[in-house]
């Protein structure tokens, strides 16, 4: 029972908005990603996803994933190596945050 509680409690701590970042900081960091992604995070051009209204938790999941080399694209891997975990949740909570 206590392994269940525990499990509970980092699951809900790990949902919660305290983790969440500064979309204002996020939209001054988001130059570089808005030549693919769009200004408003809508891309023009189909081979790029459109990162707006994505969830915060996704969109920061993937940039780490993008940063560690667990998700392997070359493009991403130079966009995302300057990036500091504070700047990718900024980042994450700048597109989540938009329609």
């Amino acid at each position: 029972m206590k392994k269940l509680t525990l499990a509970v409690a980092a699951t809900v701590l790990m949902a919660s908005p305290v983790f969440a970042g500064d979309a204002a900081a996020g939209k001054g960091k988001s130059m570089m990603c808005s030549a693919c992604h769009g200004v408003a995070g809508i891309s023009a051009i189909p081979s790029y996803p459109n990162l707006a209204g994505q969830k915060e938790a996704y969109l920061a999941k993937q940039l780490k994933e993008f940063k560690s080399g667990k998700r392997n694209d070359p493009t991403m891997k130079g966009m995302v190596a300057s990036l500091s975990p504070t700047d990718m949740a900024d980042l994450a909570a700048y597109y989540a945050s938009l329609k």
